[in-house]
């Protein structure tokens, strides 16, 4: 497999060639544990999963990595506001430590829901403090940092590459910077590599250090547990848009920093945003949604993961429950597919077919090497359930093997039960659920309860989805 991959430094895309033949170091950015992750958060979770899986089967090991900060990450990237695990303790009544664990808990939950692979190494941050440390010293015996106001700070002027990445210009960013910064940094992009108690007084999280009894800044955190897990220079970083003009850059400046200024990371990945209507989903506004909301609304996880597939991930994508519906129904329908297929193992091939499927894998892969072109994969696997030419064994051969890299569970498709109600049957239900849908239109909210449980005792299950009610067998 050729993979090609459009590298965020330098916005080209790129022949992938590893470090090492046949082994890839791959460190993806993970949650901060602070909330539920919302359906814009996961959309970087499924691209790591398809860069992993398409990795893995074009033959190389892969080592992948992600953090868990569970400490450090305050509201602004750029060292302002509020620190986020201490303000969702105060306000949920629990101590710091409790809340880390349980959306650490709930987070692996929604990936695995998600059919997401989980990773080689999970590192939480405040497990490799004394990792943070030690690099934070390093950096500072190059002469990269300064003390000011009880902090260590890292000083971007002696940075000759800074902002590369996400291709910034120092002296515009001075004159936007923000009024009532910190006072304490000599140039608004510096940050901070240590705190002390003189950011906040009542810190829930700290340790002694060579600079004070406090703890790390953010930034530092993803240097010091990839550096310890896949060396001083490994091959794909991956992580949101968001992430480029502040995260990313300052990660890339105290890594090379600290060893030597040669090159951290050879391929930078970066997922584009998921919109609302109204924009970008924000846990702080308190507008987002979660995958649970989603499966509450009737849905199934995969569902949406097919969504998040009909889109290329370097593509701004809008979400709206009539997407997710024309997602549900086409998973859906794509699972008919294999449950026909399924059915046809027995019959005789079509004449004249051999080789037929694996144009369309040679077509898939070429997809998937062309920077992760997963709606251009879903085609080609449409295609191939489509083509009756192509016999039912074959299909479903090379249906899983695109599976493998997709990850929707073809291979779960389960026998479809048989429909028991006639056509006269299945009009009456309907009219009762237009009827139940009119009650509620007209608040006769006791009405359309009466229906439901009628339809309830009728074994009918209803599911209010945003895009209307549907119905199944209980």
């Amino acid at each position: 497999m050729a993979l090609t991959l459009f590298n965020t430094l330098g916005r080209t895309l790129q022949p992938f060639e590893p470090l090492n033949p046949g082994r890839v170091g791959f460190y993806g950015c993970g949650p901060t544990v602070y909330n539920y992750a919302h359906i814009g958060n996961l959309r970087a979770y499924v691209l790591h999963d398809v860069l992993v899986r398409t990795l893995r089967r074009a033959g190389f090991t892969v080592t992948h990595v992600m953090n868990i900060t569970d400490v450090g990450h305050l509201s602004g990237d750029n060292d302002e506001g509020d620190d986020k695990m201490l303000k969702s303790a105060e306000e949920r009544g629990k101590s710091v430590r409790e809340v880390a664990d349980l959306y650490t808990q709930r987070f692996f939950q929604d990936t695995e829901r998600l059919n997401i692979q989980k990773p080689t190494v999970i590192c939480k941050a405040t497990e490799h403090i004394a990792d943070m440390i030690a690099l934070i010293q390093r950096i500072e015996e190059r002469g990269f940092t300064y003390r000011a106001g009880g902090n260590l700070y890292f000083d971007i002027t002696k940075s000759a590459g800074y902002g590369e990445l996400g291709r910034l210009r120092l002296d515009d960013q001075k004159v936007v910077a923000r009024v009532g910064a910190d006072e304490n940094k000599r140039n608004p992009q510096d940050f901070v590599l240590w705190f002390t108690k003189s950011k906040f007084e009542q810190q829930a999280m700290v340790w002694d250090s060579p600079w004070g009894r406090g703890y790390p800044g953010w930034h530092i955190e993803c240097s010091a547990m990839s550096i310890k897990y896949l060396g001083e220079t490994f091959d794909i970083h991956a992580g949101g848009i968001d992430h480029v003009s502040i995260h990313h850059t300052n990660e890339i400046a105290q890594s090379e920093a600290a060893t030597g200024n040669h090159p951290w990371v050879r391929y930078w990945i970066h997922n584009e945003f998921l919109v609302l209507d109204k924009g970008k989903m924000s846990k702080s506004a308190g507008d987002f949604l979660t995958l649970q909301n989603l499966i509450d609304a009737g849905y199934d996880p995969l569902d949406y993961r097919y969504f998040l597939l009909g889109a290329h991930y370097r593509n701004q994508v809008q979400f709206s429950y009539e997407a997710l519906e024309s997602a549900h129904n086409a998973r859906k329908s794509l699972l008919d597919r294999i449950r026909d297929r399924m059915k046809a193992r027995g019959d005789p091939a079509p004449p004249l077919t051999q080789g037929k499927a694996e144009t369309y894998l040679a077509a898939f892969n070429a997809a998937l090497e062309d920077d992760l072109a997963t709606p251009r994969g879903l085609a080609e696997l449409w295609g191939l359930l489509r083509d009756p030419a192509v016999g039912a064994e074959e299909a479903l051969k090379v249906a899983f093997t695109m599976d493998e890299v997709l990850g929707l569970n073809l291979a779960g498709a389960t026998e479809p039960q048989t429909p028991t109600e006639t056509p006269e049957q299945r009009m009456a239900i309907e009219g009762l659920i237009a009827e139940r849908a009119a009650a509620k239109k007209a608040r006769d909210f006791a009405r359309a309860d009466q229906i439901r449980q009628t339809l309830k005792e009728q074994g009918i299950i209803l599911e209010d989805r945003p895009a209307g009610t549907v119905w199944r067998r209980g």
